[in-house]
């Protein structure tokens, strides 16, 4: 089973109940914005500790509220990709990717830089700052530093928004390609149930 997360979390006034058991490499949650979807992938990442529930990831457990099990987020090795994507606007983007590559252990790094950069297109852009990327190249960027953080998952957050419909489509292309291509567990988060429909192997509605 690649996602098993069953959680209860306060946010503001409101109680988020969330329970979802898949193996399909690509999962997705859907819903409208505010409906706590963001909040389930920073529980998920170790950035948010829900109240109560567990959260176990192609079998390993890093919550548990019953057995005391919190596993620290520099130790879930979650790649996470921002819906803002978070590039560092000093560096270059060839800089970016090797801070990604940096975050990981030796041990741990499963993918090149060459074949990350060939993967994602991004050849042509690593002489850039942040400031001169689309915003699909900064999302493209973003993905490309998370694969290089030697991840075992993957958390995307809305890689689509606001992008044009022809960048969004670009995007849709290249996560299909990383569900294909890479065999990495990823947990996506979109309002667009057509797209959910397309890209997951198995959606869950948050409405």
């Amino acid at each position: 089973m690649f996602f098993e997360i069953s959680l209860r979390h306060r946010i503001g006034e409101r109680d988020l109940a969330f329970d979802l058991a898949s193996d399909a490499p690509l999962t997705a949650i859907v819903g409208v914005s505010g409906a706590g979807k963001t909040t389930i992938l920073n529980c998920v990442a170790g950035l948010i500790r829900p109240d109560e529930g567990r959260i176990a990831i192609a079998g390993e457990t890093l919550f548990d509220s019953a057995t005391g099990v919190d596993v620290p987020p520099e130790r879930r090795r979650a790649g996470y990709v921002f819906q803002d994507a978070r590039l560092f606007p000093h560096m270059k983007v060839e800089a970016n990717l090797a801070y990604g590559e940096r975050m990981a252990r030796s041990e741990d790094r499963w993918i090149a830089r060459d074949r990350v950069i060939e993967l994602l297109g991004i050849g042509h852009l690593l002489a850039r700052y942040p400031a001169n990327l689309s915003g699909g190249e900064t999302r493209r960027v973003a993905i490309g530093r998370a694969l290089l953080s030697g991840p075992r998952f993957l958390l995307l957050d809305e890689p689509m928004a606001s992008l044009d419909a022809e960048r969004a489509e670009i995007m849709r292309q290249l996560v299909e390609q990383i569900r294909d291509e890479l065999s990495l567990p990823t947990l996506l988060v979109s309002h667009d149930r057509a797209e959910v429909e397309r890209l997951a192997g198995q959606g869950i509605s948050l409405d």
